[in-house]
């Protein structure tokens, strides 16, 4: 799909239609065009904004989730985004629920697919190992239910960023932190609508974490795509929209400014 890749202020991002906010937020090996199906689907009454996380560029010492947060912050400051709907994938899932932790003002629905945060087998059990394509093709494979979805131009970005020694010290430090980071206890905090889509067949976060997020999330509902692995949006794009969609039409985005002022006009009618 052809959208426009904006560079501004050091942030380079998506940032496409107008209406309610949903920002999308890939995973540890992600791109933008992983949500290429969402752009396309939603795009002509959402405003879809993707932020490219700069996970491969980061310093060591921010290489981890709190420095991911932080970016996340100053991207959402700068373009002056509130009342959001978080979509996140993966990695991406992950980091959605540690902002909503910090900020649950401003998140107004959830979204989660593939999630890390409970349980993950990072690149299928193991770190990236440098040099050798054959091993990365066949572990990008390995995200994918059908294995042809890892595409020639998939594998091949994937192994330009495993080539290089600080990218891989990055993808490491990020990948530990992430493990070290279990959200279980600090998921009772979440109380906004939230969907879980996964793939039945995920080998990176099994089905059974898509039932655990389920049964920690209060306000949650899982949906499971048969013949898929961990990137529902890429593998099944038309199931993943039809699932969103529907959701999202159930939980309208509340004005806060409007109850405050229906809540002034209650109050002044009785005084």
């Amino acid at each position: 799909m052809n959208y426009q890749i904006r560079e501004e202020a050091g942030f380079r991002y998506v940032d496409e239609g107008q209406g309610d906010v949903l920002l999308l937020l890939h995973g540890l090996f992600g791109a933008l065009s992983n949500w290429d199906g969402v752009i396309q689907g939603f795009a002509d009454r959402y405003r879809v904004v993707i932020p490219l996380m700069p996970i491969y560029e980061m310093p060591m010492r921010e290489a981890s989730l709190e420095g991911l947060v932080a970016f996340i912050e100053k991207f959402l400051a700068h373009k002056q985004l509130t009342d959001l709907t978080l979509l996140g994938n993966s990695l991406g899932g992950h980091l959605a629920l540690l902002y909503s932790f910090k900020h649950p003002d401003q998140v107004q629905r959830l979204v989660l697919t593939g999630s890390s945060g409970l349980f993950e087998n990072g690149m299928g059990g193991s770190f990236p190992k440098r040099g050798s394509y054959d091993y990365i093709s066949e572990r990008v494979a390995y995200t994918f239910y059908d294995p042809k979805v890892a595409s020639k131009d998939l594998v091949d970005e994937v192994f330009e960023i495993t080539s290089s020694i600080p990218k891989c010290m990055s993808i490491v430090g990020i990948a530990k932190s992430a493990q070290r980071n279990n959200v279980a206890k600090d998921l009772y905090k979440i109380n906004v609508p939230t969907l879980l889509v996964w793939g039945l067949n995920d080998t990176i976060t099994p089905a059974e974490v898509g039932y655990e997020f389920n049964r920690l999330i209060a306000n949650s509902e899982l949906h499971f795509i048969d013949k898929c692995c961990h990137a529902p949006m890429m593998e099944h794009p038309d199931r993943f929209n039809e699932l969103l969609n529907n959701w999202l039409e159930r939980h309208p985005v509340i004005d806060e400014q409007l109850l405050v002022g229906n809540r002034e006009q209650t109050v002044g009618s009785f005084q």
